[in-house]
């Protein structure tokens, strides 16, 4: 399979995500969603800082994007109130959920019509 080729399902995804009524996140704004959401917490600032290999205003710059939208909340750790630590929210859930199928509904299409078809 061709890069191109490979690439066709990502933009088929990111076409789809575009003519959603939602917000417009950068790659950095989704990494990070999709880390809170998909991946085991406790998730802080500076762990996110660490995986990601960049400072830590880039992450906070993102969290505060994500905030405002929704689609994450910040809460002191109750054990130690100089931690962050970013959780989950509804809204983020059904936005999460509904990328989800988008991501689904495009390896359909691309697998069984596109590749096969």
């Amino acid at each position: 399979m061709r890069s191109n080729e490979i690439l066709l399902p990502w933009r088929e995804v990111m076409v789809e995500t575009v003519r959603a009524d939602g917000p417009d996140l950068s790659m950095r704004q989704w990494a990070i969603l999709l880390t809170v959401y998909l991946t085991p917490g406790p998730h802080t600032v500076r762990r996110m800082a660490e995986e990601f290999s960049i400072p830590k205003p880039a992450i906070s710059r993102a969290l505060d994007s994500l905030s405002i939208l929704g689609l994450i909340k910040r809460v002191r750790d109750p054990n130690d109130k100089r931690i962050v630590i970013v959780q989950k929210t509804p809204d983020g859930a059904l936005f999460v959920d509904e990328f989800s199928r988008i991501v689904e509904d495009g390896s359909r299409s691309i697998s069984f019509g596109g590749l096969f078809g």
